[in-house]
């Protein structure tokens, strides 16, 4: 089994612990430089956020891989606020355009008033998951039909729809920790996304994924999100931590943010939150800062000098998960550091792992 890595194209170079370096919702040069670094630094991938008050994903991937010839691109989407026939036109497009380089991360969206910035008020979790499901049903169909096909379904109403353009190979990743998510991805995911809870828990989650996928005759990759602080000694990365962990802590109370009594919206989050009850879990998974934000999204990291955190890797790998997206505290140059340190290192291990399997196989 390979391993893949995802980095990460956010819209400028801020972050938790930092502000942009300009005061704009989208800076190009951040934006050309990161594509360049993560590269150049071998990440397979990058993922291309959304956000109701984001500039568009789709357009600054275009932007991304017209500067670029060898790096994929993980383009987050949102169902239900465009047709499924328009959105899969869209990115068979910018996969043709890109030579084959686009995959889509599919969000159905947890939080209300997320999704009442663009205009959906009526719909609840469990209602949204169902469009998810019908929504890419029809996704693939419009990438795979050979003729005009018709589809009636509780949100869509579809007569002769196909594209004249089809995607070379689309994957799609798909998020989501509720029973309703977990159905939708064993049905519809190519790469199932998790953010970084302990091994026990990533294993729970892998084993019903995979249970609900092998009823759809489906065996999907994994993907794990974490956020690396690595360094020259142990010490050194833990006092990196403990640094990030308190820029998050200032930041946030200047901004009046809360530091506890976090309600997140969404089962995912309210598990890894539940994870952040202790600041460190397993060998050297840290959770200080989803402790401090309420586990707003990609929040916990692995912690300790580049082997400590490549063995810790290893250990999700022997689990099954094949992806790793990263991303620092220092956007830019966290993706640089780990296109240096880290991606060689864990790719020779995996290597070495895979190896050594084969042979005791033989």
């Amino acid at each position: 089994m390979s391993v893949k890595f995802i980095g990460y194209i956010g819209f400028n170079n801020g972050s938790e612990t930092k502000a942009a370096v300009r005061s704009r919702a989208l800076d190009t040069d951040y934006v050309t430089a990161a594509a360049k670094a993560q590269e150049e630094g071998g990440f397979d991938r990058v993922l291309i956020p959304f956000g109701s008050n984001s500039p568009e994903s789709q357009i600054v991937a275009a932007y991304a891989a017209a500067i670029t010839t060898k790096l994929g691109f993980l383009v987050a989407h949102r169902p239900g606020f465009t047709q499924p026939t328009v959105a899969a036109r869209q990115l068979a497009t910018l996969d043709q355009l890109s030579d084959g380089r686009v995959a889509v991360h599919i969000i159905t969206g947890g939080a209300d008033e997320e999704m009442a910035r663009d205009g959906d008020t009526r719909t609840v979790k469990a209602e949204r998951y169902s469009r998810t499901d019908e929504y890419l049903t029809i996704l693939r169909q419009e990438w795979t039909a050979a003729t005009p096909f018709d589809h009636q379904g509780k949100f869509y109403d579809i007569r002769q729809a196909f594209s004249a353009i089809k995607p070379d190979n689309l994957p799609v990743f798909f998020g989501g920790s509720s029973e309703e998510a977990i159905d939708v991805a064993g049905r519809h995911a190519d790469v199932y996304a998790l953010w970084g809870e302990t091994l026990a828990a990533v294993q729970e989650t892998v084993r019903a994924v995979r249970k609900s996928a092998a009823r759809y005759g489906r065996n999907p990759g994994f993907s794990l999100s974490l956020r690396p602080v690595i360094a020259d000694t142990e010490e050194a990365a833990w006092k990196r931590a403990a640094e990030i962990e308190e820029q998050v802590r200032e930041n946030r109370t200047a901004a009046g943010l809360p530091l506890t009594g976090h309600r997140p919206p969404n089962v995912g989050a309210l598990r890894l939150l539940e994870t952040a009850s202790a600041n460190r879990q397993d060998k050297r998974l840290w959770t200080g800062v989803a402790a401090l934000t309420g586990a707003a999204g990609n929040s916990t990291g692995l912690v300790g000098t580049p082997e400590q955190v490549a063995d810790a890797m290893l250990d999700y790998y022997d689990i099954g998960i094949d992806h790793f997206l990263i991303r620092g505290f220092d956007p830019l140059g966290d993706s640089i550091l780990y296109g240096r340190e880290l991606l060689p290192l864990v790719r020779r291990k995996v290597d070495e792992r895979d190896a050594a399997g084969l042979a005791l196989a033989g």
